[in-house]
């Protein structure tokens, strides 16, 4: 039987971020979680981890959606271009758009 709760842990895992990063979403209320115990540790319902999934796909479908690969709007505010490169071009040095 699956459990219905899991750990911040168990949400890293699945989302294949840092457990700083789950608490973030967490403490944000970005993921709705409670706090059980005495020791107050965090526990994400399975289906609301399930959600968030779902609105992120929302989320991404929008932004690529209003952002199309390789135009100058995809160029935003949380982009790394490097001075005299383009958008979506790299260097040995690193790349020109950042990942997150």
């Amino acid at each position: 039987m699956t459990s219905r709760f899991l750990t911040l842990a168990d949400v890293a895992e699945t989302l294949q971020i840092s457990a700083a990063q789950a608490y973030a979403l967490v403490r944000s209320g970005d993921l709705p979680a409670i706090k059980v115990g005495g020791r107050g540790q965090w526990r994400v319902e399975a289906a609301e981890l399930e959600n968030y999934i779902s609105r992120m796909y929302v989320q991404t479908r929008e932004f690529v959606e209003s952002h199309p690969f390789g135009s100058e709007a995809s160029v935003g505010p949380h982009s790394t271009v490097e001075p005299g490169f383009s958008a979506g071009s790299s260097s040995a040095t690193g790349t020109a758009e950042s990942l997150d």
